[in-house]
């Protein structure tokens, strides 16, 4: 059967049904109106009232009594014929749209589960695929929603759990005050603010509200920067920081305090995970645009885990980022970062032999 479009199934339907219709009227009337000037006639002539003077003007009006006869049965008939058939037609057509209109009742109720079937309709069938898509979407961020939920409850469980356990044993005299526990509790306190802020920032880069402003920018500034600034932090050079990049690197459309927040989680991220070797912050350029590159010889990250690295909460040791004060949600923040800039960010790892995240700015 041949795959119609809409319009021309709706164009095909109404010609059928005026065909019919027109159709049923001239059968019946081609049929029967002979039948009825032939009856008018016969009454005529039994009344004796056909006469050579008054035979056409009784012909006349016989024929039209004839033609108002079949008339108006062929009217009777077509049209419950065509009214019929259209209503079929429309109601093969309109099938999937009332399918649609159920299912998202349901939808409205929480349920999330169904799907609309494929037509024979191409229109319809591709929006039940962008119908399906838009339900794929749902559901998966109701699964997000509740995953976070869990997530953050956990996030918080610890830090509070050790605020509580420090503050009672306090208030209970098992502790004598001290600048160590209160540092202790101060460090907590520090995490919670920063997993909150953490928070409200992945929300707002989500949700598109962190404000962007795109302008021509030169990495090498801000990388030599970034540079600096983490090699005050060092002990001893363990790691070592070292900076990779052309001095004729093109110039990119960018968000430079982003750019710089992106830069500054990557480092960050792989100066926890590696305690000893080289971190290479590199950069290059390569078909219309800029790649930025965080290479690290430290733990590295298993392939199977590589595909929830950018996952909110998702850490590959996840008490050793708890030792380290990660919240396990700055790469899901460097990510949406990098998006926002109409750029894209890619991870390779192998474990135990170091990790590279890098990711790409349009030239500008």
């Amino acid at each position: 059967m041949a795959r119609f479009r809409l319009s021309t199934r709706l164009l095909l339907s109404h010609l059928l049904v005026m065909v019919v219709g027109l159709g049923t009227f001239t059968l019946i009337a081609k049929f029967s109106s002979p039948r009825f000037f032939v009856l008018r006639l016969e009454q005529l002539e039994q009344r004796g009232l056909v006469t050579v003077r008054s035979a056409r003007t009784y012909l006349i009006d016989g024929f039209e009594s004839a033609w108002n006869s079949s008339s108006l049965w062929s009217v009777i008939i077509g049209g419950t014929t065509a009214g019929g058939l259209s209503l079929w037609l429309s109601q093969r057509i309109t099938q999937p749209l009332g399918t649609m209109a159920t299912i998202t009742q349901k939808f409205a109720s929480g349920q999330l589960q169904e799907r609309m079937p494929t037509t024979e309709i191409p229109e319809l069938n591709e929006l039940a695929q962008s119908f399906n898509r838009m339900a794929n979407s749902l559901e998966g961020v109701e699964k997000r929603r509740r995953e976070l939920i869990g997530d953050l409850t956990h996030e918080l469980r610890t830090p509070l759990t050790v605020m509580r356990g420090y503050l009672e044993e306090l208030s209970d005299g098992g502790l004598e005050p001290s600048p160590e526990l209160y540092l202790r509790l101060v460090r907590e306190t520090k995490r919670l603010e920063r997993l909150t802020h953490d928070l409200q920032e992945l929300s707002k880069a989500e949700a598109g509200y962190l404000p962007i402003q795109l302008q021509r920018v030169e990495l090498l500034p801000l990388l030599r920067g970034m540079v600096e600034r983490f090699q005050d932090q060092l002990i001893d050079d363990n790691p070592r920081l070292r900076l990779d990049c052309p001095v004729d690197l093109p110039m990119v459309w960018a968000d430079f305090d982003r750019t710089e927040q992106v830069v500054m989680n990557l480092v960050g991220n792989a100066l926890r995970y590696t305690e000893a070797g080289e971190i290479t912050l590199k950069a290059w350029g390569a078909d219309k645009c800029v790649w930025v590159a965080v290479i690290d010889t430290g733990v590295g990250i298993a392939a199977a885990d590589l595909p929830y690295v950018f996952e909110r909460f998702w850490r590959a040791d996840r008490s050793r980022s708890l030792h380290s004060g990660g919240t396990g949600i700055g790469l899901a923040i460097t990510r949406r970062l990098v998006e926002l800039q109409n750029g894209q960010i890619e991870v390779e790892s192998e474990l135990d032999r170091g990790s590279t995240f890098k990711f790409c700015l349009p030239v500008a």
